[in-house]
């Protein structure tokens, strides 16, 4: 007769590890102060180059007859297609990436004198301004880690494809880029070990304290490491908020449910509004972002040489979160965005998550709201800034200002206006730890919270 033991129905102890980790601002692996020189070095090893090339240089992409789709010839990795969305307002075409494949987004956990270090990666991305970033243990999609570009194993991957369940921190399927990914999910995953695991030269332990300070660092932790580290189950101070979670839920399943939006894909070569000549694929009007064409030499990879496309934004992005504090306890203003590539019809966003170049053209009264408030915050209300670039495997100098700004009743009244929330922050870390609630921007405001980089 078999006996089954029951277990806590949450990981006991968790929440406070991390909370010492994230109050460790050194740890037994590298000094903070030393991270930057280490990426740098990592960087010189295995100098890599990235160029643009014209689409007829890409190696195993191509045109699809007919569709006008741009895909691989293994028909693995991903695909370049067209959407069509329609809103009761509004309806647009534009390009898509569709990449239906879930890939693994991982970060081993180790006890280092009692706290617990995180194993980070110096990885290069060929989309990312200085090429070589911190990124999780593990990055990699599932054409990468079954081979399908011939290539070497993806290290420390048997650690999240077996392993103990007991050790898992946290395990969640989250959105990517939801204007330029058609349905896309990862597997975020923290997954802690007992065991000797050796660290080689492109790896390094960290604390969450540690991680925090580099967050504050332009272009240091790349965007995949930093949604890892924002769906970590980690304690919150507070213990009011201006609204109960469940009347939290409830007005966000309100905003899902009144948000009327059909998207499908389409043939990309129907796109209205769009032009493609030799090197890329842009809108008549110049906004938004272009598709482009580049060839990767050099790089420290499963695979050394590569061509793909890569879409590139016309401008970098200002990301942010209105700040106030409600009766001594510290609440974000969240915003139910649409976009055309959720599965559902809207996420949980920063305030503001625009690229200021695309409304230029537009009187003030039909700018995005409160982006001036992001764009004109006084030194003294900013409470964190910092430049991070998006997922550089598929976008070209993708970057933006992260900020968080104290605000006041004239600029966000308490009466948060239709579409927008005030929550804490460990009610946006709570919706962080299930599927599909905080879009990927939110989330990296998030990781600055998590690990204590900020003081609300």
């Amino acid at each position: 007769m078999t006996v089954l033991l029951l277990r806590p129905r949450s990981g006991a102890g968790a929440a406070e590890r991390l909370a010492r980790s994230a109050a460790a601002a050194e740890g037994a692996g590298i000094a903070t102060a030393d991270v930057p020189g280490w990426l740098a070095a990592r960087r010189r090893a295995r100098p890599s180059r990235v160029r643009r090339i014209p689409f007829a240089e890409l190696d195993g992409w191509s045109f699809a007859d007919g569709t006008g789709d741009l895909r691989h010839r293994s028909g693995r990795f991903f695909s370049v297609e067209g959407l069509h969305v329609v809103r009761p307002n509004a309806d647009w075409q534009q390009p898509i990436i569709n990449q239906p494949e879930i890939g693994i987004l991982g970060i081993l956990a180790k006890e280092f004198d009692g706290t617990l270090h995180f194993l980070m990666q110096a990885k290069m991305e060929p989309g990312n301004p200085n090429l070589v970033q911190l990124s999780p243990t593990v990055q990699a999609t599932r054409s990468n880690y079954t081979k399908a570009h011939g290539g070497a194993r993806v290290k420390y991957l048997e650690y999240f494809l077996d392993r103990d369940r007991d050790r898992v921190l946290t395990d969640v399927l989250q959105s990517e880029h939801g204007a330029w990914f058609y349905h896309k999910r990862n597997r975020n995953m923290i997954v802690e070990v007992d065991g000797d695991v050796p660290a080689d030269d492109d790896f390094r332990w960290l604390t969450l304290g540690q991680l925090g300070a580099l967050l504050h660092r332009d272009n240091l932790v790349n965007m995949d490491a930093r949604t890892v580290l924002a769906s970590a189950p980690m304690t919150h101070p507070e213990r009011r908020a201006l609204s109960s979670d469940t009347d939290l839920l409830s007005w966000f399943t309100g905003e899902r449910a009144r948000h009327d939006v059909h998207a499908r894909r389409m043939p990309l070569n129907q796109v209205a509004d769009w032009i493609r000549d030799a090197h890329s694929i842009y809108r008549a009007d110049q906004r938004f972002f272009r598709v482009v064409a580049v060839a990767v030499e050099g790089a420290a990879r499963e695979v050394s040489s590569w061509t793909q496309p890569l879409f590139e934004p016309v401008g970098p992005g200002v990301v942010g979160f209105a700040y106030r504090v409600f009766g001594g306890v510290p609440h974000v203003l969240v915003h139910a965005r649409v976009e055309g590539g959720f599965l559902d019809t809207a996420e949980l966003g920063p305030t503001v998550q625009y690229v200021p170049a695309n409304y230029v053209r537009l009187p003030s009264a039909h700018r995005p709201p409160f982006l001036d408030l992001m764009l004109d915050a006084p030194p003294d209300r900013i409470r964190y800034a910092a430049v991070h670039s998006e997922e550089g495997g598929r976008f070209l100098n993708a970057e933006s200002r992260y900020l968080i700004v104290e605000t006041d009743e004239a600029a966000t009244p308490a009466e948060a206006p239709p579409g927008y929330h005030w929550i804490t922050p460990g009610q946006l870390n709570w919706l962080a730890g299930h599927s599909h609630y905080v879009n990927v921007q939110a989330r990296t405001l998030l990781a600055v919270l998590n690990t204590h980089a900020v003081r609300l």
